[in-house]
């Protein structure tokens, strides 16, 4: 069974990891078709090391790190390789601090697209929703007010962390809406960045972007190495499709929905998870494979009505 639930931790995490990373691999392929043949080579080369190894290896082990003070740097990388049950009963005796900002932030995300992002509707109230989008920050608001009211009688710590959830959220996005503008200005040729120059903002888009997946990460399993394998075989899955797909990617039109769906239920199990309700560790895998699963499904057969 462990060994069964461990591989369904990984399939999940990859799934994920590729479905909430199409805006991201879109861009890039956008922006490749701009540079050198040598640039894109370097792209898919030395770009899957740093994403793979730099930013889905390192950024989690480092929002372990600062979320767990009681335990040592030290200790923390001892952990990755031994198991050892003290250090990881200390890891997740801090753990409701990281699931509440990293729950908050990914029901934060998901909010603002049904409300705001533009987006192909895949389910009933979708429309009407986006056609009342102010209400976005009236809804968060009272999420955050919610939520923090309930945590100080627990842990002031986890209000805390909603806290950080929440100011992650509106720091990252404003980084996402630069790039999309910069984006514009890169296909548009008025940027007057070199290869190299456009291939480092990639990269920095790309660290920006995978904030996400690491964070949705967390609701799978606390184990660095396994997070580290399931976000980065979807990193490198991603990276090809950049390269070589991403033309027939873009016609499975639902798949940001079901993305955008699986970060909503990612965020709610973290952050019940925070106020101390048992979630199986299958949980979280099996509802992201089913949400993903049925938007794929339901894209396949957008496509064969459309043909």
């Amino acid at each position: 069974m462990a060994l069964f639930e461990t591989i369904l931790i990984i399939v999940g995490l990859s799934l994920f990891e590729i479905i909430s990373s199409i805006d991201n691999a879109i861009i890039n392929a956008e922006v490749l078709t701009t540079v050198s043949k040598k640039a894109r080579r370097w792209f898919l080369l030395w770009g899957i090391i740093i994403a793979v190894f730099l930013i889905r290896g390192v950024l989690p082990f480092i929002i372990l790190w600062m979320s767990s003070p009681d335990v040592g740097f030290s200790q923390l990388f001892h952990l990755m390789f031994t198991q050892n049950p003290e250090i990881m009963k200390a890891v997740e005796k801090s753990s409701p601090i990281l699931f509440m900002a990293g729950g908050v932030f990914l029901v934060f995300l998901f909010f603002h697209w049904l409300f705001l992002e533009k987006k192909n509707y895949g389910l009933i109230g979708e429309e009407n929703i986006q056609k009342h989008g102010v209400w976005f920050f009236a809804v968060v608001s009272v999420i955050l007010a919610m939520i923090v009211w309930f945590s100080i009688k627990i842990n002031s710590m986890m209000a805390f962390g909603a806290v950080v959830g929440s100011t992650a959220f509106f720091i990252t996005h404003g980084f996402k809406q630069n790039a999309e503008e910069m984006e514009k200005k890169m296909l548009e040729g008025s940027s007057g960045l070199s290869d190299i120059s456009k291939i480092m903002y990639l990269e920095v888009i790309d660290a920006t972007f995978s904030i996400d997946g690491v964070l949705g990460a967390f609701a799978f399993t606390l184990s660095i190495p396994l997070i580290l394998i399931g976000n980065g075989i979807g990193a490198i899955v991603v990276r090809q499709i950049t390269v070589s797909n991403i033309k027939n990617v873009k016609k499975y039109k639902y798949l940001k929905n079901g993305a955008m769906y699986s970060i909503f239920i990612l965020g709610a199990v973290m952050v019940a998870d925070a106020f101390g309700t048992h979630i199986p560790s299958w949980l979280s895998p099996v509802l992201t494979i089913t949400i993903l699963g049925f938007f794929f499904f339901k894209s396949v057969r957008a496509i064969k009505k459309k043909k």
